[in-house]
């Protein structure tokens, strides 16, 4: 299986910043425009894109779809996104505008027959994220935590259907401290589908170890603050996993 770099690009009131552990009033700005910084992660190679509306993802609708829209249709790089994503139009409209890949995150939880509903009819188009917080399922922006464990609620859309999952534990987001191995492998082995890694690499090493789940079902990994803060650029990942 392929192991797939997604640069991330969060974006909150126009700009591109990342949160740790996302807490909102934790926020660094890296800088003014999430177009200029799809540019420059796409001139290093990057084949895929991970973009976050994080206003969306707490107010509960599409706020900078306008960005990810020119990012799709300027750039020769896939896109997939996420962040406040809780009906059907706004799948439709993301997918029709040239998207790749649209992320159910929140929505798995608190509507999951519509959920379900939009696995079976999009396929491989969906993504459901799963950000865990001590491995229960959050919600609204991380702002709310829900009954529901990651792995519960992975099997059971696993089971619907879903093909991709992106899980993030909470506590390892924007830290630098290196991921949850173990969670990671475990969603990956529960369900048998693929897992988009995320929250805190901090080397290229952190790479090579979850190149090496590929296996399991680990697909790729979203890298954000270690290429921000210049652990290493989107361009060195890319040499070091292929």
């Amino acid at each position: 299986m392929s192991f797939t770099i997604y640069p991330a690009i969060d974006m909150r009131k126009g700009r591109c910043v990342r949160l740790q552990q996302g807490d909102y009033n934790e926020e660094t700005v890296y800088g003014d425009s999430p177009y200029s910084m799809a540019k420059h992660f796409a001139d290093q190679g990057a084949e895929w894109i991970h973009m976050v509306d994080l206003d969306g993802a707490k107010d509960g609708a599409s706020i900078h779809d306008e960005f990810v829209i020119q990012v799709a249709k300027e750039l020769k790089v896939k896109i997939q996104i996420g962040g406040g994503i809780r009906n059907e139009r706004d799948i439709d409209y993301y997918l029709k505008c040239g998207i790749d890949r649209v992320i159910i995150g929140s929505a798995a939880v608190t509507k999951p027959d519509f959920t379900i509903n939009m696995i079976q009819k999009y396929r491989s188009k969906i993504a459901i994220g799963i950000d865990a917080k001590n491995g229960y399922v959050a919600t609204n922006g991380w702002l709310n935590t829900s009954k529901t464990t990651a792995v519960e609620l992975a099997k059971q859309l696993a089971n619907a259907g879903a093909e991709t999952f992106i899980f993030t534990d909470i506590a390892r987001d924007g830290m630098l401290r290196g991921p949850n191995f173990d969670a990671i492998a475990q969603i990956a082995q529960e369900t048998g589908k693929q897992v988009i890694a995320s929250g805190g690499v901090s080397d290229l090493n952190d790479l090579n170890l979850l190149k090496g789940f590929s296996h399991l079902g680990v697909s790729g990994v979203i890298v954000g603050k270690a290429i921000y803060e210049g652990k290493f650029s989107v361009r060195d990942a890319l040499q070091y996993v292929d």
